[in-house]
C-alpha cells in the first residue's frame, strides 16, 4: 500500500506479501558506530541491516535475551491496558512477535508496520500459525513510521517495541503516534536501557559490548555491523527522563514508565488526552 494513501485499520488491508528488497551491502563502519544516530544515512543503513539478519532475528533474541524478550512484550500488552474491540497500530513490528501477543488479547484488529519487507515476510508466515479467537486479526503494512498511511484518531492502542531507538527523528515517531490515536488511546514503547546499578550496568556493557555481537554475528553470518550496531544504538539513545519529556511534547498525558527485570529493558506508557 502506497504511502500517500492513508487506511482506517478497521478496513483490514488485505495480506499481500512483499517483495525483498536487498540487503544493503554498506555496513557500520567503527567510525559511524562512536554514535550511529547522528549518521546521515541512518534510515537506508538500519533497513539493510534488518534484511541482512531478518530470518535470523527470532533465533538471536531468544537467545541472548534467555526468552525475558517474549516476557517483556507480554508486559508490553498489560500496559496498553487493552479493551474488547480495541484496534492496534505496532509500529516497527518486525517479525511480528508483539503483534502476536496483542493479536492473542481482548484486542480486536491489529495492524504491524515495519519499513522492512524481509522482516514482515517473517511476521506474515509467523501469524499464519495464530488459532483460536488470534487467527485473522494481524495484518502487516510496509510503512515508515515517519510517515504512517494510517488515518487520523483510528486507533486505540500504538506500540514500539524496541524500535524507536531505530528510527531517524523518535519526535516526529511520537507526534505521528499522537495522531493516530483516538481521545484517550495509550501509546506504550519498550526500549532497552543501560541498568542503574553499577554492577549490573559494568556486566551488561561486558556482554553487549564484547559477547553478544560475537556470538550473535557467528549465528546469524551477518555482514552489515548489526550486531555491533545494536549495542551501540542502546548506550547512546536519550535516557529515560529524555525518553518521558519527549512523549509529554507529542501532546501525551499521564506519562510514566517502569524498568523490567532484570533492568535493562524499560516499558513507557502514556495517554492522548
Amino acid at each position: 500500500m502506497p504511502a500517500s494513501s492513508p487506511f482506517n485499520p478497521l478496513d483490514m488491508p488485505p495480506r499481500t506479501p512483499t517483495a525483498r528488497p536487498e540487503s544493503n551491502s554498506v555496513g557500520w563502519s567503527e567510525t559511524e558506530l562512536a554514535n550511529p544516530h547522528m549518521n546521515d544515512q541512518k534510515s537506508s543503513k538500519v533497513r539493510g541491516m534488518f534484511t541482512s539478519i531478518a530470518d535470523s532475528y527470532d533465533l538471536n533474541n531468544r537467545l541472548h535475551s534467555l526468552w525475558m524478550d517474549q516476557h517483556w512484550r507480554r508486559a508490553a500488552v498489560r500496559d496498553a491496558a487493552v479493551k474488547a474491540g480495541d484496534v492496534v497500530a505496532d509500529l516497527a513490528c518486525g517479525t511480528g512477535d508483539l503483534s502476536m501477543a496483542f493479536a492473542e488479547s481482548a484486542a480486536a484488529r491489529v495492524v504491524g508496520l515495519d519499513y522492512t519487507a524481509a522482516m514482515l515476510e517473517v511476521a506474515r508466515r509467523k501469524s499464519a500459525r495464530l488459532s483460536g479467537g488470534a487467527a485473522g486479526k494481524v495484518t502487516y503494512v510496509e510503512a515508515d513510521a515517519h510517515n504512517l498511511p494510517v488515518a487520523d484518531g483510528s486507533v486505540d492502542v500504538v506500540s514500539i517495541a524496541f524500535g524507536i531507538r531505530n528510527v531517524t527523528d523518535p519526535a516526529r515517531v511520537t507526534r505521528e503516534c499522537a495522531r493516530i490515536l483516538r481521545a484517550g488511546g495509550r501509546i506504550v514503547i519498550l526500549e532497552f536501557v543501560r541498568p542503574i546499578n553499577p554492577v549490573l550496568r559494568w556486566l551488561n556493557d561486558v556482554y553487549c559490548g564484547q559477547v553478544m555481537p560475537r556470538t550473535a554475528t557467528l549465528i546469524s553470518g551477518d555482514k552489515s555491523g548489526a550486531y555491533k550496531y545494536l549495542p551501540r544504538s542502546v548506550s547512546t539513545f536519550m535516557e529515560p527522563l529524555a525518553m518521558e519529556e519527549l512523549l509529554r511534547n507529542a501532546g501525551f498525558g499521564g506519562v510514566s514508565s517502569r524498568s523490567l527485570f532484570p533492568g535493562i529493558c524499560r516499558s513507557y506508557r502514556a495517554m492522548k488526552p
